[in-house]
């Protein structure tokens, strides 16, 4: 059987590696396995507690912190849903929800990092109830990722956005991008 050589002439040549590159390799994968080895391992958010209020309907502000509820995603301010064949302003009432749940008393807020705006991404709770499920449970939100359960809860019961027709807040956002202008701000009393 005849080799097939390449248009050039001449066959590419394998590099073989010495001991010393091997040993090389070998060290510096060591190296390397030591430092991560030895970096500082993130720790969970301390805790934030206190008075907090509505943003919208899947987040707040605690202090100087904006925090977005985990877990859970709600109607967006803005966005309109259907129930008995009117419309209504779904994502206001979202934001009416939450603040009434933040009307009961301060709210303590486990953090687990940050989204793209910057803001705590946390599980929140009041007086012992998780806020975020509470949310999801009434049907002021939808599961994200966390709550199926509550969310089935509410379907079953056709409770909040699932007693009529809504766009998901995902699909709702993705054809209305947020320009910076269409933000409402805060309550006054949370500056």
């Amino acid at each position: 059987m005849r080799r097939l050589r390449p248009r050039g002439g001449r066959a590419p040549r394998l590099r073989r590696f010495s001991p010393a590159d091997i040993l090389l390799t070998g060290a510096l994968f060591a190296a390397c396995a030591a430092l991560v080895a030895v970096l500082p391992r993130r720790s969970p958010d301390p805790p934030v507690s206190g008075r907090a209020y509505a943003i919208d309907g899947d987040s707040l502000r605690l202090g100087q912190r904006d925090i977005r509820l985990l877990g859970i995603d709600a109607p967006e301010l803005h966005q309109s849903c259907d129930r008995y064949g009117e419309r209504y302003e779904c994502g206001r009432l979202a934001r009416s929800e939450l603040a009434a749940l933040l009307a009961r008393g301060p709210a303590n807020c486990h953090g687990e990092g940050s989204d793209k705006y910057g803001r705590v991404l946390a599980v929140c709770q009041i007086g012992g109830e998780d806020v975020n499920a509470a949310l999801v449970r009434g049907g002021a939100a939808v599961s994200y990722g966390r709550y199926e359960h509550e969310e089935q809860a509410a379907r079953t019961a056709r409770r909040g956005i699932w007693a009529g027709t809504f766009e998901k807040p995902e699909d709702w956002r993705r054809r209305h991008p947020r320009s910076g202008a269409d933000v409402d701000a805060p309550p006054s009393a949370a500056r």
